[in-house]
């Protein structure tokens, strides 16, 4: 039922997360559908906290943000917009209130603190999944959206009881392959996708957990070691352009 579905976003995602469920949308679409473009995915434009290739350097212009603001993110038209701005209301009406129930100060900032640092290990996932990846400029092709998704993510390998862990973010080639496939099901069809790009000669990645970290930090560090390289200086323009973007 779609207007059941809808209020099910709504509650997990405005109400309890305080994440607006079609911003969410809107990003995710757009990562998928150009996963690991720099200039296209959102998923990897962090300017100025994280870059995963020296191409940033040269200003590249967001074609998911865009540079014209003609009217800002908070009046841009947004599908049931009423309903997911009652949501958001509704998760800073009852957090606060949470957090006002705890005996002293000291208490309630390392809660904030200790319940929004949870929620990184999620973020650590998304990083893992793609930013040592193969990374491109422009958007994908009708002929090679396939190659790009499989060279654009990569698998973590887990035993089937640490699925909790990852939440089938270990499967990130199969998730983006089959996008719409529910979790449950990604770790079954898990051999067949890696025999399928076997077959057709498409990258399959997949490394263990903590060898990820060691690819996603050397990605980073590679990219900050090019950006104090004073003999080729960064444009004027960076940081204006990073702190322009909407969203």
């Amino acid at each position: 039922n779609k207007n059941w579905n809808r209020f099910v976003q709504i509650l997990s995602g405005n109400v309890l997360a305080g994440i607006s469920i079609e911003w969410w949308k809107w990003n995710h679409n757009a990562h998928h559908i150009a996963c690991n473009s720099l200039d296209f995915d959102p998923d990897l434009q962090h300017l100025p906290f994280f870059v995963v290739s020296s191409k940033f350097f040269t200003s590249l212009t967001s074609c998911f943000y865009g540079r014209k603001m003609n009217f800002d993110s908070f009046a841009r038209k947004v599908p049931n917009r009423k309903m997911e701005l009652l949501g958001l209301l509704l998760f800073w009406t009852w957090y606060p209130l949470l957090v006002s129930c705890l005996p002293n100060w000291g208490e309630r900032v390392l809660f904030v603190i200790a319940s929004f640092s949870v929620t990184g290990i999620q973020h650590v996932q998304f990083t893992l999944n793609h930013f040592s990846a193969s990374v491109y400029v422009g958007p994908p092709t009708a002929h090679d959206w396939f190659e790009k998704q499989a060279s654009g993510t990569l698998d973590v390998k887990c035993s089937s009881w640490m699925d909790w862990f990852h939440g089938g973010l270990q499967f990130q080639v199969e998730h983006h392959l089959f996008p719409r496939l529910p979790r449950c099901n990604l770790r079954k069809i898990s051999p067949l996708v890696k025999d399928l790009c076997k077959k057709h000669n498409l990258p399959y990645t997949c490394v263990s957990f903590w060898k990820a970290n060691v690819l996603t930090i050397q990605t980073l560090r590679n990219a900050a070691l090019q950006a104090r390289d004073l003999t080729k200086p960064v444009p004027r323009n960076l940081v204006w352009e990073a702190v322009n973007t909407h969203g």
